[in-house]
């Protein structure tokens, strides 16, 4: 029977029965605690006045059976469809993980109501059980046109990156006057000729897994604005690092006597490393764009998203590879002598912080209400993109093409076959 429905005499009942008698007469004649207030009640109100249960260890016991029926009672309205469930959700948080298991029930529960509709052949759905111990996002508007602003940041960055660039490749000291900085890794790594293409393949990838996961995401716009709005600026602090202080060139190797005499050579090399993307295999060969290094906040960046966004229980050995490219790719930088150990380990911890600081606002609305106001000053970006998700974005999947129509069959044409 609903507890929420029980009467006096039957909260007196199962008192008795959990052995609890002696507290018939003070929760029940004394206070006239039925089944709906049992369900309220919190280990303060068996401590505190009016109540004060004089025994500690009554009070745990009878605490433990009590959130036993809270629970049970939210699970069983969730599986319902039933309204009350909302009702019960801050009863059963009375014990901090209970809240966390109420939250799962809730979330099994939608899934299991969901449309059939919305499960058709057309469009298929491949829910990720992973997201079940968070607070899902309500609102997952896919806010294209903020995603294209993202684009466009970006983008930006990146022109702003290139000319950046440019202009410290010309300021890099003289080689013959400051030779390479003394570095642990460097001296005792021999140089590598071919370990930066190597590094730069690993990148493409890890570009490609990428691709294939927005591809099948069904909240792809909401990945790829925060994809842009992260990398876009983390190279923005890069920019602002490299020109601040012009290291020497960590390898003998590098040639750097390139300079551009005007304006317009130097918008021409602008447009031809943003071009290339800076990539070594495009052709692109600059110096003194050292603290931090750039790769290693594409590649870990990438591996954290496509971590991130995908299932840990379906794509475990997606995730091993993932890291494995990452961390071998850091390590052919470094064989390359193309960056200091200082530029690689910055670079990894900066994308890894800001990776993790954004996803733990975005995936928790109280703390994002909460620091509201600082975040709209030190992180804007957040604040707009962000403004609508209010909690963790699933991994949804879904085929986002429609079925050529000749692979379409009617009813009829079927019968006839």
């Amino acid at each position: 029977m609903d507890v929420s429905n029980w009467s006096c005499d039957q909260v007196a009942s199962w008192l008795k029965e959990n052995n609890f008698g002696d507290y018939v007469y003070l929760l029940c004649d004394a206070h006239r605690i039925d089944g709906q207030v049992l369900l309220t009640l919190s280990e303060n109100d068996l401590k505190q006045q009016p109540i004060s249960i004089p025994v500690l260890g009554d009070i745990k016991r009878l605490m433990l059976h009590i959130q036993k029926l809270q629970f049970d009672t939210a699970a069983t309205n969730s599986i319902q469809g039933c309204n009350h469930t909302e009702l019960y959700a801050d009863a059963a948080a009375i014990v901090s993980n209970s809240l966390h298991l109420e939250q799962v029930v809730r979330q099994r529960s939608r899934h299991n109501h969901k449309p059939k509709e919305s499960q058709s052949h057309d469009n298929p759905i491949i829910e990720d059980c992973d997201e079940l111990n968070g607070t899902q996002s309500q609102h997952l508007d896919p806010e294209i046109w903020k995603t294209m602003l993202s684009f466009l940041y970006i983008f930006t960055v990146f022109l702003i990156t290139s000319f950046v660039m440019v202009i410290v490749h010309e300021r890099v000291p003289d080689m013959r006057k400051y030779p390479p900085l003394p570095d642990i890794f460097l001296d005792n790594m021999p140089y590598v000729p071919w370990a930066f293409e190597v590094c730069e393949m690993i990148g493409i990838i890890l570009v490609t897994m990428w691709c294939i996961v927005l591809f099948f995401h069904k909240h792809r716009f909401i990945l790829m604005r925060r994809l842009f709005s992260l990398m876009g600026t983390v190279f923005l602090l890069r920019c602002v690092t490299m020109l601040i202080t012009s290291l020497s060139v960590p390898g003998v190797h590098l040639q750097c006597e390139a300079k551009y005499s005007d304006v317009w050579a130097k918008m021409k090399r602008t447009l031809e490393i943003a071009t290339g993307f800076g990539m070594t295999l495009q052709g692109v060969r600059t110096c003194g764009d050292y603290m931090f290094s750039g790769h290693t906040v594409c590649i870990t960046m990438l591996n954290f998203f496509i971590s991130e966004y995908t299932s840990r229980q379906r794509f475990y050995y997606i995730h091993t590879i993932t890291w494995v490219l990452n961390l071998f790719g850091i390590f052919f930088i470094l064989a390359a002598h193309e960056h200091y150990s200082i530029d690689v380990f910055i670079a990894f911890y900066i994308t890894t912080r800001l990776f993790l600081y954004y996803h733990t606002l975005a995936n928790n609305r109280a703390l994002m209400q909460k620091d509201s106001k600082r975040t709209k000053i030190w992180f804007p970006l957040f604040s707009f993109f962000e403004s609508k998700c209010d909690g963790i974005v699933p991994n949804e999947y879904e085929w986002p093409l429609k079925w050529p129509s000749f692979l379409k069959m009617s009813k009829s044409e079927k019968v006839k076959k």
